[in-house]
């Protein structure tokens, strides 16, 4: 069943949320793809979610293609709050039943990434001469999984930090002469990791580049970085919108990821 919406912006920048057709005894599918307003997002399927539930929806599932806040997943430091948690606690107590999402950052809760870049790379490289590259230590699992599946080698960076924000420098820890190189992470920000990773790689003898993300957050100077970068492309899923960004950097290409939600929810 697909219900209309009807979503007011108040003046004083409240937002009024109304259900117009009705939900009793429906399972209810909300997506937001968490681009754009993060905070304003957020709170607007919280809202939609608590509205479908007090209009006697049977069960409501989100689905949030990019998880908000998803990185600040661990208390690093004290008095610093885990804010992954807060959100999964906001949409609990909205109403929310489930949630369907995917790439989540923190390595144990994983999901569906290995589906669309398996196909990409069978479908547009040469497997044999290609090698997985993890852009920290952290993706080191993520990586070792894919190159696992498809029976290639995998090297990773070990970051070096002058501060939290500044990367001194990279080592590369395995050996890419000769090879493709193909950099697969879970989301790409500002892109400043996969651009110096990108010229690392080629000093080293790479004969190409590639990256792989799964979020293409795509913020800041991040289409610059790309396109000055030694990147043979950046391959995105369409977990957040991506046509503004692809009109504005020819190096990026989207891999549609609906049929592999569709499948999600079908298999409910």
């Amino acid at each position: 069943m697909s219900s209309a919406i009807s979503q007011i912006k108040l003046f004083s920048g409240e937002s009024k949320i109304k259900i117009i057709e009705s939900v009793r005894d429906y399972d209810v599918y909300i997506l937001n793809t968490g681009a754009g307003e993060i905070n304003t997002s957020l709170m607007e399927l919280c809202i939609m979610i608590h509205a479908c539930k007090i209009a006697s929806a049977r069960r409501v599932t989100a689905i949030i293609p990019h998880f908000m806040y998803a990185r600040q997943d661990k208390k690093d430091k004290s008095r610093a709050p885990i804010t992954a948690k807060l959100v999964a606690n906001m949409l609990r107590e909205a109403g929310c039943d489930h949630v369907i999402t995917m790439d989540l950052h923190a390595s144990q809760i994983q999901g569906f990434f290995d589906v669309p870049v398996d196909k990409w790379m069978r479908d547009n490289l040469q497997i044999e001469d290609c090698i997985i590259v993890s852009p920290d230590a952290g993706g080191a699992k993520r990586a070792t999984s894919i190159a696992d599946k498809l029976n290639v080698d995998f090297a990773l960076f070990h970051k070096e930090r002058k501060k939290a924000s500044e990367i001194a420098r990279m080592v590369l820890v395995g050996t890419v002469r000769g090879k493709i190189a193909v950099l697969v992470d879970d989301m790409a920000d500002t892109c400043g990791t996969l651009g110096l990773a990108a010229k690392r790689l080629l000093e080293e003898g790479a004969t190409k580049v590639y990256a792989i993300v799964t979020h293409g957050i795509l913020s800041g100077p991040a289409l610059q970085v790309i396109q000055d970068s030694g990147l043979e492309k950046l391959v995105v899923t369409n977990t957040i919108p991506q046509q503004q960004n692809c009109e504005g950097c020819d190096k990026i290409e989207v891999v549609d990821v609906s049929l592999v939600l569709a499948e999600v929810i079908r298999r409910r």
